[in-house]
């Protein structure tokens, strides 16, 4: 196949660390072509120098043959390059049209926009009214805002950055049948993910990268999704395991609470009632957007509720905020990583001691102990193989998934009585993902009463002992992990209850 798109040498070094190092790899018309690699091995630096947002060091880039380097990403679009990120960057208040329309260069008038919004969406199968409140959208239709929007630049290349990290199963199957089509139009498709299944399922070939290298070149559908992730961290990797062990007492006992929701596109929860043990972990899964960080507030303390609806030991702690709480232990680690989990222009240090201060120990009437604050963030960075150059960075350096390592493991490292997480595995590589559940795992085995709220339904049935659905601020009855089947789940996610869900099982 002739390549539409060719990277070649590609060197962009930072201070302390050199991101991508002579990295070359083509793409051609109507491929499907992944990037694979781990957290920090250079993904987002090289699809962010393609899309003209990082200028390499050197190296150069051809496409339709012709010299390619764009000093900015409208250069990129206007060459025909188009990039989903991880991120959406929309306006809750603003509709549809309204949102596409700012992220073109010259829109058409807003009538003659929602016309070619209805016609694309409907041609590739992603359904869209253009007048409706993009916070009224589930995750899965905010993404399709993004990708229309690409779509109405008729791109040549279009780069998806982890495009099914929010969404249910069945929006994959539409997601990649929307990509499948755009790939017979001759469209060209770099795809990252972290979904080694995806991969094998969806692309035509694969780039691997390591350390800022290019290590290999496969066709991922000869490949095993344990093979893949083998190359990309250049080790076997270990499967995530734990003990029997019975649960122990009721440690988190949640019972009738029900939180209006302070973001009027946010979701209330609705009386929601559970218990998780002592060396329990309960996985509570469903669509983003359904209460998730709701709910995390409200066991965290940052959203304050009826003093009996939450109870650790037995006493009522629900009117205790997230430092009173922090103090016996119940401790939290938020889906957003940057601005709620971790301020991005802080140090590691600083970002250590402003959560570990309390049970670590790093004040002493009012004074800091700094020292002892880079001794602890340097423990968390050895302990979960953080890649950084050293703890005087800002978290903002960090790739993602590297600074999940660190929230995390900030968090498992103060030994909880509680620990609930939102999303711990999102965006982070097989290697990293199978290391963070190891030590929730390990947590759970030394005691702690654990709640995982995740997307992703393998990880939950992977870890926890018994599993909940949440829809709509409503929590399903949890039930025991094993043996659920994904018609179960599935009803369990759409909002079913006991004996619907009990009829499926027989």
């Amino acid at each position: 196949m002739t390549a539409l798109l060719k990277v070649e040498g590609l060197t962009k070094a930072y201070p302390g660390v050199v991101a991508n190092d002579h990295v070359s790899f083509e793409i051609a018309e109507g491929e499907v072509h992944a990037l694979l690699g781990e957290n920090g091995a250079g993904k987002s630096t090289l699809v962010k120098m393609i899309y003209g947002l990082v200028q390499p060091d050197s190296g150069r880039m051809t496409l339709r043959a012709a010299p390619y380097a764009p000093p900015e990403p409208s250069a990129a679009r206007r060459a025909g390059v188009a990039m989903v990120f991880q991120h959406f960057s929309l306006f809750d208040a603003l509709s549809v049209a309204e949102n596409i329309a700012l992220g073109m260069e010259t829109p058409p008038p807003m009538r003659r926009l929602a016309g070619q919004i209805r016609e694309v969406s409907e041609t590739y199968g992603l359904p869209l009214n253009p007048d409706r409140l993009v916070g009224d959208l589930s995750a899965g239709e905010r993404q399709r805002v993004e990708i229309i929007r690409c779509l109405l630049q008729d791109p040549r290349v279009l780069i998806m950055d982890e495009p099914t990290s929010v969404l249910t199963p069945q929006e994959v199957e539409i997601l990649f049948a929307t990509l499948r089509k755009l790939a017979a139009e001759g469209t060209a498709i770099l795809y990252i993910s972290h979904k080694l299944e995806e991969i094998r399922t969806l692309c035509d070939r694969a780039t691997v990268l390591r350390l800022g290298r290019v290590v290999e070149s496969c066709n991922p559908r000869e490949k095993t999704a344990a093979e893949l992730a083998e190359m990309m961290v250049g080790a076997k990797l270990a499967t995530p395991s734990r003990a029997g062990s019975a649960p122990g007492a009721p440690v988190l006992e949640v019972s009738g609470l029900s939180l209006p929701s302070p973001n009027p596109f946010g979701t209330s929860l609705r009386d929601i009632s559970f218990t998780v043990r002592a060396g329990e972990i309960l996985g509570i899964g469903g669509v983003a957007g359904n209460g998730q960080d709701e709910l995390l507030d409200a066991i965290s303390g940052e959203a304050p509720v009826a003093p009996d609806t939450v109870r650790l030991h037995g006493q009522a702690i629900g009117a205790l905020g997230p430092s009173l709480r922090r103090r016996i232990a119940v401790l939290a680690a938020p889906e957003e990583r940057l601005g709620h989990a971790a301020a991005p222009d802080m140090s590691l240090t600083e970002n250590a001691m402003l959560t570990a201060a309390i049970r670590q120990g790093l004040a002493t009437r009012g004074f800091l102990k700094w020292p002892a604050a880079r001794a602890f963030a340097e423990k968390v960075i050895d302990t979960f193989d953080v890649r950084t150059p050293g703890p005087g960075n800002a978290a903002r350096s960090l790739s993602g998934g590297n600074l999940q390592k660190f929230v995390i493991g900030r968090e498992v490292l103060q030994r909880p009585e509680v620990l609930v997480v939102n999303q711990p595995t999102w965006g982070v590589d097989a290697s990293a993902a199978a290391a963070i559940r190891q030590s929730l795992l390990d947590l759970a085995e030394a005691g702690t009463a654990v709640v995982v709220i995740s997307q992703d339904l393998d990880e939950l049935m992977e870890i926890s002992d018994r599993f909940a659905a949440l829809n709509e601020g409503r929590l399903s009855a949890p039930r025991p992990a094993k043996g659920l089947s994904l018609e179960e789940i599935g009803l369990m996610m759409g909002g079913a209850h006991g004996m619907e869900v009990a009829h499926v099982a027989e």
